[in-house]
């Protein structure tokens, strides 16, 4: 008989999630008002700190579809783009018809490459268009490198929209991931280190783009009595029983942060006795991760991705492939490419391996025993 799976980043409930929801059911807000979504918010800016603005949604990706709107992209604007992420990072582009530029990753952190983001930024300026935006991710947790980066935006002046969807919990220099970007985002999918079953946030700098978020994001419905709308909006809140589920959550991350984080210890251990795979950290004090997902690079002829993944598989321990880069996509390949292609090396000869909260130590013997096994 199969031993029980071991999955990559299920949901982890921390038990008061349904007091929050009955609380919905209650008083019988269960759309998209509700106190539910109030406090989830207030939690978030209290966590966050640095002045933010918190405007729950449907998903990460509403939220940096709107952060584009705030910036007023337009179609034919060019937005630079890391390569390197999910596909969410860089559709809402395509939505208002807009130019993607995309962008390699430096080895350090496998986030945006400061010297290939500026000869993006000079390649734009020399078409005769200043990009509308910068769109950064933190991969897998991991912070890019804000200082660069920031220096870059603020050089040229170019808005920075910083995707922390997979960093909340994150720091850099002691500074929360969320709170760098002039709008940044998080998202709060069901594989996050807390999640509202589907939902994500936009973080802004000011109430003003709070309030113009939450307009576009409610239809754009004007201040009326009667249903007024003079321009596109979506239907992107977040509801109230689905931010219940955050409230919930919200009072357990912490300890999910330092879980994934003492997942990172074991892995650190474990691949410490194999060095043909290499375990992907953090590169100095100043980066604070929440190790979202734990990554390996895969050096040297005895392993590849497919083979490790099928032992793991084998073995019913889920695994999954690096994100694969943008400029490898069929949808985005005829776009323009800055960098050595250094991310789509990282996709050759790499794996994110099991990194819930809830993995047991049971299940990290496994892990062991079948690396172990295999390689003996």
């Amino acid at each position: 008989m199969k031993e029980e799976r071991i999955w990559l980043s299920p949901p982890h409930m921390g038990g008061t999630e349904l007091k929050y929801i009955n609380e919905a059911f209650d008083t019988n807000w269960i759309s998209q008002f509700g106190n539910n979504i109030d406090v989830f918010e207030k939690n978030l800016e209290e966590y966050l700190g640095e002045n933010s603005f918190v405007t729950a949604l449907s998903s990460g990706t509403a939220a940096i579809h709107l952060a584009l709107r705030l910036l007023n992209v337009e179609q034919g604007d060019f937005v630079i783009c890391q390569s390197f992420t999910f596909v969410a990072s860089v559709n809402p582009v395509l939505y208002l018809k807009a130019i993607p530029v995309l962008v390699d990753s430096e080895p350090s952190t496998l986030n945006i490459c400061p010297n290939a983001l500026e000869d993006a930024v000079k390649y734009c300026l020399q078409k005769g268009k200043k990009p509308k935006a910068i769109v950064a991710v933190s991969l897998y947790g991991m912070p890019f490198m804000v200082d660069e980066v920031l220096e870059i935006s603020k050089k040229y002046d170019i808005p920075l929209i910083e995707d922390s969807a997979e960093a909340l919990g994150s720091k850099y220099n002691n500074q929360a991931c969320g709170t760098f970007g002039d709008l940044s985002i998080i998202s709060f999918n069901g594989n996050k280190i807390i999640t509202t079953s589907g939902g994500g946030i936009l973080i802004s700098k000011n109430k003003s783009d709070k309030d113009r978020a939450l307009y576009l994001a409610t239809q754009a419905k004007e201040n009326e009595d009667f249903y007024s709308h003079s321009e596109v909006g979506y239907n992107y809140r977040i509801s109230n029983i689905h931010a219940g589920i955050g409230r919930g959550q919200m009072e357990v991350l912490e300890e999910r942060i330092q879980s994934r984080r003492k997942n990172h210890i074991f892995y650190q251990e474990l691949f410490n006795r194999f060095d043909d795979l290499n375990l992907f950290s953090e590169p100095s004090e100043k980066f604070y991760s929440n190790y979202w997902l734990n990554v390996i690079l895969i050096n040297g002829l005895h392993w590849n991705k497919e083979n490790l993944r099928n032992i793991f598989s084998e073995n019913n321990i889920e695994t999954r492939y690096l994100w694969k880069p943008m400029h490898l996509q069929s949808l985005y390949k005829d776009y323009i490419f800055f960098g050595n292609n250094i991310s789509g090396a990282f996709f050759d000869r790499g794996l994110c391996l099991p990194s819930g909260s809830n993995i047991t130590e049971k299940c990290k013997e496994r892990i062991t025993r079948t690396l172990y096994n295999y390689r003996n």
